[in-house]
This record gives structure tokens, C-alpha cells and sequence, in this order.
């Protein structure tokens, strides 16, 4: 057969594949990362590169315009490979995990009801998932020759008082040496029941005492990013924290293109390998920084949306896009890490949360659970921002959800010169009133390579507040600028020069990329307004609004609520909690007593499937404009726009 040899640069890694092989396969099986939001469908046009030595077959799209093809760019899930290749990978087409540690701290600390460490202990209520006990036992002898399992367990009820207890097949295994290596003093793990009653099971023996070597992995498991988090279960001390790219991005930028990818041949095992090959990298990350062996890790809790806890446990998620929309399971039982190809000991329990329906997952339970307002009397409105947007109103009597896609645009997808939040990207604008000149913030204050969703965001309702845009996103053609011109039979603005940013080309801001946006805040403002509608309230009944998830941490509130994003009510309602998913996954691993809420809780929430709500498309109609085509629904706005135009009609007669 023949091979060429394939070389991808900045990266250095080369690979050798045979003729005719797809370009953007032969970067994945070279471990290189590309953009393919699109699941390789040359839908996207992200995946541009650079063919800097040898010959491809194809890489010709609408999206590739002819000024790139020819200096060389083509995007490469279009591009078979003919001949040994070098190829660069444009700073654009490329994914920056480095700028996800900015995304673990809020911008705000939320007011939310969450139990910490030391008020867990003080109430009684630190019981964790797995613990440790330490236990000195008499050695056997021809007048004492009980079974060691049997002198196990008999001293744990003894001294601990410790009852229905079950060995593991494969501690016991290892039982007899563990004991004598310790000469009979030794460390067991238990694996604690939620309900009282149950069995507890015997998860490890150690020799000696290791009681002050427990640890725990709560990991947040998203469509984009994945999560992670080392504690001390002994106390409640976060060791390390890390968060990175899930690699099934490559397939797919959304769950549903994931589903579709899923049931392709072979397609569900290579999205499994992806994800657990993520959580791995992490937990070897988190291992590394926190200086513990890898065998001291007792629990990983794992929070999800469906989709992915499914393809977590190898489960074909192709019935969660169908109607009636069925998940395979709502409920997942303890297993052992090792069965989801995670690399930790053969002991390891993984705990996945449980979820609500095929389109709320285990994510937004965790974060219901971690933000504490199903133990809360205040009226609230949870909202997990993202390329799935994940809504939840309700208090401590009574809980409801709802989710909607919102699509890519709030992490740069489907937007002309759009990225994630990564150095670079334009994460906050202005612009003169009279020249329109801009000013650009870029995350990292260097030159400009693109927009991040935040970013997006900002210059749209600056953009709007200022007369350039229409409530239809469109361009007032009257304004005398250069930076506003028509391309292609489509009005822009230019953001910045060719010549002043990190790449090739202007970045701009179509009329296209701002109908994105309004069509992706018009899902999320529909989907609460819809679900507010479905339990009898309205925007004013609301105590407060919660905004979970990096991208929510980040978002300017007035911006959002401008663009009609967020429903308009009083800036100080609104609170951040950051990666809810994670600190509900936190909460877990410290203590049983949130696993057991979560039961509780799941018997409370009603779910509603947005797409079978007859009002819900009337509400989504109704959002597609800038805010909304109720004005009466954002005063505060409605108030400074006609000061605005007060002004503006008064400088003209002057």
C-alpha cells in the first residue's frame, strides 16, 4: 500500500499515513487539533491549513475564498493527501486550552446557600461516599482460625459498628497478602450506601495506616470543556484543579452533531476513546500538581449532560435526538473507574449524577444540587449557558427545567471571524458615536486573532445602544465609515485591519454572524420566558437569576440583558456560581447526605420539552429581535434609548 508521510507544523509531529487518507483524520491520529465544528462535514469552513510542500486531492469549499486557495489554505476534512506533506496549522483553526484556568474563577462571588466543609462536619452531615477505617486485628492461630474476610468484617462491627458489609471478588483476592504484609494492621476502604440498610461494600485492604491518604476526583464533563477537581476527603481541601478541551470536539461541536456522529460504524467507541482520553490527561495533570499517588484516588463523581454520561458508559445516545426523546437511563449505579477506561486504581468507585430527561442532564442536576436552591425559599432562575442552554426555575417546594440548543455562536461558532475565548479574542468593545472607529479588548491584550462569544456579546449592544445596528441586526447604511462596507451582497463592520491582528484577513462582524446571535439569545430569553409561562409566573416574580458555566461566569449582565440575552430586572438579582456541574460533583464527593437530596430532588423536578410546548416557537418569534418586540419587557433600556434619540434630536437642531 502506499504511504506519505505527513508533518504538522508548529507542532513538529509527523505521521505516516496511506494514499488518499483524509486530511483532518491524519492531524487526529497525530494527536494535532484542529477545528472541525462541524464534525467534518465542510459545513464550518474552521479547519483551514496551510500546504506548505506537497499535494492534496480536493480542500475546495464556498467558505475557502479564492485568495486563500491560492496562497495555499484549503480545509482539510475536504483534502485527501497524495504525496508526503508539510502542513501548518493557522493560529485560527488551532484550540488554546491555556485559557481555560481564567475560566474557574467567577466574576462575582454568588450568595448562594452552599454548605462548605466545615459546616458539614459541625451538622453532622460529612459522610462521605468512601471512607477509611484503620483496624488492628488478633492474628490467627490453631485456637482462632476464623476466615480473614470473616475477621474483617467482625472487628469492623466491633469497633465501628460497622453492619452489612460485602467484599469486592477482587479484595478478596488480594485479601490474604494484604493482612500478612501489615501484620494484620490494615486500612479499609468502605463504599459507603446512600440509604440507610444497604450494604456497604469493602472496596480495599491496605497494609498499615493510610487514613490520612483518602482522596476524591470531581470531574464536570462538558460538550466543550471538561473539569477537573483533586480533594482531600479528610479535609474538604481542594489539592489541584484542571480543565481542557474535551476531544470530541473533532467529531462535533454540538450533541447533536456527537448523536449523529455516535452512529456511525465505529463512531460511538471513538467518541468514548476521545472523552475518557480527556478525563485522563486531566487526572494526570491533577496528580502531577497535587503530588499523590495515583492509587490514593478512593472516588471519581462524574456530571454530565446525557448525552455525554452516555457515551461515557458506551451507551448509543442515537434515541435521545428521536421523538419521544428517551435517554437510556436516568439513574446510573456505582462502577468501577477502570470500566470506563479511566486510569485509576483497580479500587476506584465512579459515581455519575443522575439525570432529569435526554436534554437536562447530570450537569445541571449537580448544579441545582451545588448552588443550593432546592434548599432555598427565594424564587430563582438557574441558567447554564452554552452551546446547550440549560434552564431551571423554582425554590424549595417545587422545581422546573427545560433545555434548548442555542447553537455555537457563544463560543465562536458559526461567526465569520469567531473563536473561542482563547489570547486573542475580542472579549469587550466600544466604538466612537461620531468616527465609529473601535476599540478593541482582546483577552491577553495582544493583537487581535477573532471574537469569543463574551466579545460578541459586547460589540453587538454596544453596536445597537449606538444606532449602528437596527433591533433586525441590520447595519444603518446611512452612517458615513469606512469600517462599514458591503461584501458579497452583505453589509460588515471591520473590527480590525488584516494589518494590526495576529492573522491573514480583517475581522469583522457580518449582518449573517449578528442574526446568529439573536437567533441563539432568542432560544435561551424563549426558553425561560416559556417555562415562566408554563408554571403560572412572569420576569417579575423572580428573586434572583443564576448564571452557571465558564461562558456564563463571563458575560457582561447589562450586554446581555441590552441584546435581550437575559430577561431585564435588577443587576444585583443576578449572581455567578461559575462551573455549577463541578461544584455540585464537589459536594458529592464530600458527602452522601447531597446524594441522597439528589433523589429527593429528581422527585421534584418537572420537566418540559420545549419543542412540544406550543408556546414556546411564539416566544422564540417573539425574541428574535434586539431585545425582544415587547420593549416594555426591558424599561431600564427602553428608558436610555429614548434619552439617546432625545439627544440626537437635539443636536440636530442645534
Amino acid at each position: 500500500m502506499k504511504t506519505h508521510k505527513v508533518k504538522f507544523l508548529p507542532h513538529d509531529e509527523e505521521i505516516v499515513v496511506p494514499d488518499g487518507e483524509n486530511l483532518i483524520r491524519a492531524a487526529m491520529e497525530a494527536g494535532v487539533h484542529v477545528n472541525a465544528s462541524c464534525g467534518g462535514e465542510g459545513l464550518c469552513g474552521k479547519c483551514r491549513v496551510l500546504i506548505e510542500s506537497g499535494r492534496v486531492e480536493g480542500g475546495t469549499s464556498p467558505l475557502l475564498d479564492r485568495e486563500d486557495f491560492d496562497r495555499g489554505y484549503r480545509l482539510a476534512c475536504r483534502s485527501l493527501v497524495k504525496s508526503d506533506l508539510l502542513v501548518r496549522i493557522p493560529p485560527d483553526s488551532e484550540i488554546d486550552a491555556g485559557v481555560l484556568d481564567r475560566y474557574t474563577v467567577p466574576r462575582k462571588a454568588a450568595p448562594v446557600q452552599q454548605m462548605d466543609f466545615d459546616e458539614l462536619k459541625s451538622k453532622g452531615l460529612f459522610i462521605p461516599p468512601v471512607e477509611k477505617k484503620y483496624i488492628e486485628l488478633p492474628q490467627p492461630s490453631v485456637m482462632d482460625n476464623l476466615a480473614d474476610s470473616s475477621r474483617v468484617i467482625g472487628f469492623l462491627k466491633l469497633r465501628y459498628g460497622e453492619h452489612r458489609l460485602v467484599f469486592w471478588l477482587a479484595v478478596l483476592r488480594r485479601l490474604p497478602d494484604a493482612l500478612r504484609a501489615g501484620d494484620f494492621k490494615v486500612t479499609v476502604t468502605l463504599a459507603r450506601p446512600v440509604f440507610k440498610g444497604r450494604k456497604s461494600h469493602i472496596i480495599n485492604v491496605e497494609p498499615g495506616d493510610t487514613t490520612d491518604r483518602n482522596f476524591a476526583l470531581a470531574v464536570d464533563i462538558g460538550t466543550t470543556t471538561v473539569y477537573g477537581q483533586l480533594i482531600n476527603l479528610n479535609t474538604g481541601e481542594i489539592l489541584a484543579e484542571y480543565g481542557d478541551f474535551n476531544a470530541q470536539i473533532s467529531y462535533g461541536e454540538d450533541v447533536i452533531s456527537r448523536i449523529m456522529f455516535a452512529e456511525k460504524p465505529g463512531g460511538l467507541d471513538k467518541l468514548h476513546k476521545a472523552l475518557a482520553r480527556t478525563i485522563n490527561g486531566i487526572i494526570r495533570t491533577l496528580i502531577k500538581k497535587s503530588h499523590i499517588g495515583r492509587d490514593e484516588i478512593s472516588t471519581i463523581t462524574l456530571a454530565g449532560n446525557t448525552t455525554m454520561s452516555q457515551i461515557l458508559i458506551k451507551a448509543n445516545p442515537r434515541y435521545i435526538r428521536r421523538a419521544p426523546y428517551v435517554p437510556v437511563t436516568t439513574l446510573y449505579p456505582p462502577i468501577r473507574a477502570i470500566d470506563l477506561d479511566l486510569h485509576l486504581a483497580p479500587h476506584a468507585n465512579a459515581l455519575l449524577y443522575p439525570s432529569v430527561s435526554s436534554f437536562v442532564g447530570g450537569d445541571i442536576v449537580a448544579g441545582v444540587m451545588g448552588s443550593g436552591i432546592y434548599r432555598s425559599d427565594q424564587l430563582s432562575l438557574y441558567i447554564d449557558i452554552g452551546t446547550n442552554a440549560e434552564i431551571v426555575i423554582g425554590n424549595r417546594d417545587w422545581l422546573a427545567c427545560a433545555a434548548c440548543s442555542a447553537g455555537p455562536a457563544f463560543e465562536g461558532g458559526g461567526i465569520t471571524s469567531g473563536m473561542r475565548a482563547a489570547e486573542g479574542a475580542i472579549e469587550d468593545f466600544s466604538v466612537h458615536p461620531k468616527t465609529l472607529e473601535p476599540m478593541n479588548i482582546t483577552i491577553g491584550n495582544v493583537r487581535p486573532r477573532g471574537i469569543c462569544g463574551s466579545g460578541l456579546i459586547n460589540i453587538v449592544a454596544c453596536m445597537f445602544e449606538e444606532g449602528i445596528i437596527d433591533n433586525l441586526g441590520k447595519f444603518n447604511r446611512d452612517l458615513k465609515s469606512d469600517r462599514i462596507r458591503e461584501r458579497d451582497g452583505e453589509c460588515e463592520y471591520v473590527l480590525a485591519r488584516k494589518e494590526v491582528t495576529q492573522g491573514e484577513r480583517d475581522i469583522v462582524i457580518t449582518e449573517a454572524d449578528i442574526d446568529n446571535l439573536i437567533r441563539a439569545k432568542g432560544a435561551i430569553y424563549s426558553g425561560c420566558q416559556t417555562l415562566l409561562d408554563e408554571v403560572g409566573l412572569s420576569i417579575t416574580d423572580l428573586d434572583r437569576i443564576i448564571l452557571a458555566g465558564g461562558f456564563g461566569s463571563h458575560v457582561d449582565i447589562e450586554k446581555a440583558m441590552t441584546i435581550g440575552l437575559l430577561p431585564e430586572i435588577d443587576p444585583d438579582k443576578v449572581t455567578y456560581i461559575g462551573n455549577g456541574s463541578l461544584l455540585g460533583a464537589r459536594m458529592s464527593s464530600l458527602t452522601n447526605r447531597i446524594r441522597k437530596d439528589v433523589v429527593e430532588v429528581l422527585k421534584k423536578i418537572t420537566n418540559f420539552e420545549l419543542s412540544e410546548t406550543p408556546s414556546y416557537m411564539n416566544n422564540y418569534v417573539a425574541a428574535l429581535f434586539l431585545p425582544h418586540t415587547n420593549l416594555d419587557l426591558f424599561p431600564r433600556l427602553k428608558a436610555r434609548l429614548k434619552a439617546a434619540n432625545a439627544a440626537a434630536d437635539h443636536l440636530a437642531g442645534c
